[in-house]
């Protein structure tokens, strides 16, 4: 592969509905430019792009592809992105490095909810966008209906470039001649002279117009059949921006502190943004980074902010689905690869040292579903920690946790499709095959009563000769806003204050596991009284037991040792509630909120947003979100999506106390 400079480099993102056709017309694009002497399919799993077991099992894209193709004296490197709107992650890092993009859409389906959410992620970013009118080969496709759909969907911008046999109608078209006048004062002046544009000005001002947003050319053609395949190429290199075309990147200057701007030039210094890790056991770590400004030549050493290292570079490549392509060096705006540097990761930043910078972090949505996991064999017990610690490191939106409280590992993900995914990794990659459960909700235990100003005894004394133990406290337990608070009202030096520390000790050890169910217990205030102590047989234990004691006491009987029915601090179960964010079609508007009432939910407020969409806030409880991201996807025909963040533990209802009971108690 020949080097490349900025202006001519293309970085192109793929973007479609799940089964649009993106690994295929990857694919011709590879064909038609003789990067590949023969083409494959996704039906015999033989693709360029679609490389791994789980993508050729299940027939689709699940992991960015980098697909380098040269064409007249031009790279284009086409990101292929998966479909499915669970590996928002993967689009999030196409996204962060592309410069232009295609988004495709299947001429026989026309608009679907995979391509408006490209679309609408495309406009967030403002990146240039062709739409690609694909399968155009397949029977009964009707041109006219698909552009007017699209057109209806995606605004007055939209303009076909070529018509249905996929000739061009650029020229002669007054509302693209008018559109191309309005970029500059010089175009609209030379127009208004003589009320036409020489093809040299039309293009300039149609590629200024794509480039601000303004327009969005219609293409059609077959990736299966390679129909127009090469046309489309040809418009890449005259429309979408090269490298050198977008503005200079905002970065932070590490020394100071400040934003500055590096410029997508060979004679800058070198900053580069790694968007892409993968990791595979064989293989090992994979980073793919784009060259913001400078150059990056195997072999030199650069410095990475993120990690305060200096590391020298092995052989960087550029990556055609998984075959590396080695390379000298690589220059500003061009997308490349290396191997063999672990303790790089998506994020980081790689620059000069005395030039420091860093790029900001890709943000990513947390994960909005989980479920617990055991490996299936007791030997993989070892190795299902590290296994994940990889995938976690491969996949930002992915995460693990081991759960103390209810002693489930963890996994959380974007869905159940991303979730299967995952497993399938785990299974294929790493050699660990798990069982699935369902997450369990983590419950807290509180108090909503008080003990009388006293409070509740707790002694504990032990004597087998020689030095005993001896400790004795009165401990006063009330409801508290917080978590847990201790104080003091001992006088005359009944408790010395060098065991203070031993009863508040002794008391949180207590909480940890409640009355009812065992859950850890919160929101309770104990203050020490009163109490006693031995000059030979008190120590530290002595009085950490005795607290603990104190709060058992509390939990058993009422005040001053005298039995009652149940426990004065009224101990209840509280439940943690979450925050929704919600956002579906202004159509799916009732039948979500509906929904959401069933589920103890209660709504905090409802925002109109642009496209005909609804942003509903609400709070629920957990237990009844567990699985809601499979529920909204079949409420909505898979349009709605939603973030969530804990908000506070509330009381659990008393009809439901006793299962919760039943389902944890130790």
């Amino acid at each position: 592969m020949k080097e490349y400079h900025a202006n001519s480099i293309r970085n192109v993102a793929l973007l479609g509905h799940m089964g649009s056709g993106k690994t295929s017309l990857a694919e011709s694009v590879l064909f038609v430019s003789k990067a590949i002497d023969k083409k494959g399919e996704v039906e015999k799993k033989n693709t360029v792009g679609d490389f791994t077991p789980e993508e050729q099992s299940r027939q689709t894209t699940l992991s960015t592809a980098l697909i380098p193709v040269e064409w007249k004296g031009t790279k284009i490197n086409f990101l292929d992105a998966p479909g499915s709107e669970e590996f928002v992650g993967e689009m999030e890092n196409v996204l962060s490095v592309a410069d232009g993009a295609i988004l495709l859409i299947d001429a026989s389906k026309g608009v679907e909810v995979g391509t408006e959410r490209c679309f609408e992620e495309l406009r967030n970013k403002n990146i240039p966008t062709f739409i690609f009118l694909n399968k155009m080969d397949k029977e009964n496709v009707k041109f006219d209906k698909v552009v007017s759909d699209v057109k209806e969907k995606f605004g007055k911008n939209v303009f076909e470039f070529t018509d249905a046999n996929g000739e061009l109608v650029i020229e002669g078209n007054d509302e693209l001649t008018e559109k191309a006048a309005e970029t500059s004062e010089e175009l609209l002046d030379k127009y208004m002279e003589n009320m036409e544009l020489s093809l040299e000005d039309l293009n300039t001002g149609l590629k200024s117009s794509i480039l601000t947003g303004d327009l969005f050319p219609v293409f059609v053609g077959s990736g299966l059949k390679n129909v127009n395949i090469d046309k489309l190429l040809d418009m890449v290199v005259a429309y979408l921006p090269a490298a050198s075309d977008v503005e200079a990147k905002a970065v932070k200057e590490v020394a100071t502190g400040k934003v500055i701007k590096r410029a997508c030039k060979d004679d800058e210094a070198t900053s580069a943004f790694i968007f892409k890790t993968t990791v595979d056991p064989f293989v090992g770590t994979i980073n793919m980074f784009k060259i913001y400004s400078g150059t990056i030549k195997t072999g030199n050493e650069y410095y990475v902010q993120n990690i305060d290292e200096t590391v020298k570079m092995p052989q960087i490549f550029s990556m055609m689905g998984k075959t590396q392509i080695a390379l000298d060096q690589a220059f500003a705006g061009d997308i490349v690869a290396v191997a063999k540097l672990p303790e790089l990761q998506t994020g980081y930043t790689i620059c000069d040292k005395k030039t420091a910078v860093q790029f900001d972090a890709i943000e990513y949505p947390t994960p909005i579903i989980y479920y617990a996991i055991q490996p299936k064999q007791k030997q993989d017990e070892e190795k299902i920690s590290a296994a994940l610690q990889k995938l976690s490191q491969e996949d930002p939106t992915f995460e693990f946790k081991r759960n103390a409280e209810t002693a489930q590992l963890l996994i959380g993900g974007q869905g159940g499709t991303h979730i299967g995914y995952i497993l399938e990794k785990l299974k294929n990659s790493f050699k660990v095959e798990v069982g699935l459960d369902d997450q369990k909700v983590v419950y807290r235990e509180t108090i909503r009563g008080k003990t009388d100003q006293h409070g509740v005894q707790g002694k504990h004394k032990k004597q087998s000769g020689g030095a005993g133990q001896y400790g004795d406290v009165w401990v006063r337990f009330e409801s508290f806003d917080g978590d847990f608070e201790f104080a003091e009202e001992v006088f005359g030096g009944s408790v010395p204050k060098n065991y203070f520390p031993a009863v508040e000790k002794g008391l949180k050890m207590a909480l940890e596991k409640g009355p009812l169910a065992g859950f850890p217990v919160i929101g309770v205030k104990a203050t020490l009284t009163d109490g006693s102590y031995h000059p030979v047989d008190s120590n530290e234990l002595s009085f950490v037991l005795a607290a603990k004691l104190a709060w058992e006491n509390a939990c058993a009987q009422g005040t001053s040792g005298k039995r009652v029915e149940g426990p004065v601090i009224k101990p209840a179960i509280l439940e943690p509630i979450m925050e929704l964010h919600i956002i579906i079609k202004d159509e799916y508007t009732g039948a979500v909120m509906g929904d959401m009432s069933k589920r103890r939910g209660r709504i905090l407020g409802q925002d109109s947003l642009p496209g005909g969409k609804t942003e509903i806030t609400a709070e629920v409880p957990e237990a009844e979100i567990v699985k809601y991201a499979i529920d909204l996807k079949a409420m909505t025909q898979a349009s709605g999506r939603f973030s969530r963040k804990f908000l506070r533990y509330d009381p659990v209802p008393e009809e439901k106390v006793k299962k919760i009971i039943e389902e944890n108690h130790a």
